[in-house]
């Protein structure tokens, strides 16, 4: 997991660029944050991985940003991009954890922890959609300050507290 952070702030440090969005940043290191403090408390892995997950999709933009800022365009670029920063959290099977698949939603045979990152991804895209679509709907403003903060939060908090109640 020290790695993985490591290799995440590197990668933040190197694409300077894209940090120009403030609401960026304070999403990161709110999710930073809480992946950090949930793995020393001892939260169940579900739950961490869907933060992860989360994460690792910001990761994903940022690279498709700096990617667009370099000029650098090809066919499945965006695609390509967020799969390797999402396959990072393969990272955490090398020391932390071991791969153990089961049944997940009754449809799945996977390990949970990678089902929750997947999931955490999903919801983190699908929280900046929905964001742009409420913006365009008020005429190009924010409801409130900081809303494209604090809808992915809310979001990724919801199905946390649903995993921690009722695990995958």
């Amino acid at each position: 997991m020290k790695k993985l952070s490591l290799a995440a702030a590197l990668f933040v440090l190197s694409c300077r660029q894209a940090l120009a969005n403030p609401a960026c940043i304070v999403c990161t290191v709110a999710v930073g944050a809480s992946l950090s403090v949930a793995r020393t408390l001892g939260v169940q892995d579900d739950v961490v991985g869907i933060w992860l997950g989360a994460i690792l999709a910001l990761l994903g933009y940022w690279a498709i940003l700096w990617f667009d800022r370099k000029g650098w365009r090809f066919t499945g670029r965006d695609t390509l991009l967020m799969l390797s920063s999402l396959a990072m959290a393969g990272g955490v099977y090398v020391k932390e954890m071991v791969y153990t698949p089961k049944v997940v939603a009754g449809i799945f045979y996977v390990d949970p922890f990678l089902f929750a990152v997947a999931a955490g991804a999903l919801i983190y895209v699908w929280s900046q959609k929905f964001y742009a679509f409420l913006k365009a709907k008020n005429g190009g403003h924010a409801h409130f300050p900081f809303e494209k903060v604090v809808l992915p939060l809310a979001l990724l908090g919801a199905a946390s507290v649903y995993v921690s109640h009722w695990p995958l």
